[in-house]
């Protein structure tokens, strides 16, 4: 009994451990969030009325104008794009339009609102690429990820974590045998969903830090073979397609799109989401 009272107080220090580190970039992660979705000077407050004033008025332009001036100030958050999404698409600009829900989709990718108005902008648009197939495997993966956004699996990792302890502190003590069983098996289940769960934190956080991805603003350009205006014309873009950005030579990007097509694009005809 006491060499298992000795293994039990080892995990407790080995598991507490992480925990404790994960939690304070949970965390961390909530203050972000949080900052992110609160307007807290007075000023911002009466231009965020404004703007969704001027939107329900049907004043799109105005609207625009007024929320841009939010973010000339420094603030963003989901809501912040999302409404500017909107009032682009209601102005007929999809290229700002899909820029900004896939903005939005960065902060918040399980917002089932903003996925379908991108689908809607999207299927508006000239270009129709088709993506290169996955195995359908990888496809479940990552439909399972964009279900939450990074601070929401963080939690679940957290609470897998703890889970999983109790499961094996259940295993240890417990004298019957269904007992044990349901601990050690429940210990395993908890362990893969810690895993998972923190691998989508992880993955989701990556692709909100990334900004390869961009979207074509001009209304039509021509990708070239190298990054020269008297280069080869390899194929034509209209705005609002979205692209990878994987080289970047003075003023011009190199980029792959959808269906693994590549070549050159100045980078004034595109911006970073």
């Amino acid at each position: 009994m006491a060499m298992k009272k000795i293994v039990i107080y080892f995990l407790f220090l080995i598991l507490a451990a992480p925990l404790f580190a994960q939690e304070q970039q949970v965390d961390s992660l909530l203050e972000t969030s949080g900052s992110e979705e609160m307007f807290t000077p007075t000023s911002v407050d009466e231009l965020w009325d404004l703007a969704n004033t001027a939107y329900i008025n049907a004043d799109y332009k105005k609207a625009i104008k007024v929320y841009n001036q939010i973010r000339e100030q420094g603030f963003s958050s989901m809501k912040l794009y999302y409404n500017l999404g909107n009032a682009h698409f209601k102005e007929n600009q999809l290229a700002e339009a899909i820029l900004f829900y896939n903005r939005a989709l960065r902060i918040s990718p399980g917002n089932g609102d903003i996925r379908y108005n991108l689908e809607i902008a999207e299927e508006a648009t000239k270009d129709n690429i088709e993506s290169v197939p996955k195995f359908f495997v990888a496809n479940w993966f990552l439909y399972i990820r964009s279900l939450m956004g990074c601070t929401a699996w963080g939690l679940i990792s957290l609470l897998a974590f703890a889970m999983m302890f109790i499961m094996t502190i259940l295993y240890l003590l417990s004298q019957r045998l269904v007992v044990r069983k349901i601990g050690f098996f429940g210990m395993l289940f908890m362990l893969l969903v810690f895993i998972m769960s923190t691998i989508f934190a992880v993955k989701v956080g990556c692709e909100i830090a990334d900004s390869r991805n961009a979207i074509v603003m001009s209304s039509s350009i021509s990708v070239k073979s190298s990054p020269d205006r008297s280069a080869t014309d390899m194929f034509v873009l209209h705005e609002g397609t979205k692209v990878t950005i994987t080289n970047t030579l003075n003023e011009w990007c190199e980029i792959v799109i959808a269906d693994g097509k590549k070549g050159w694009a100045e980078s004034r005809t595109i911006e970073a989401i």
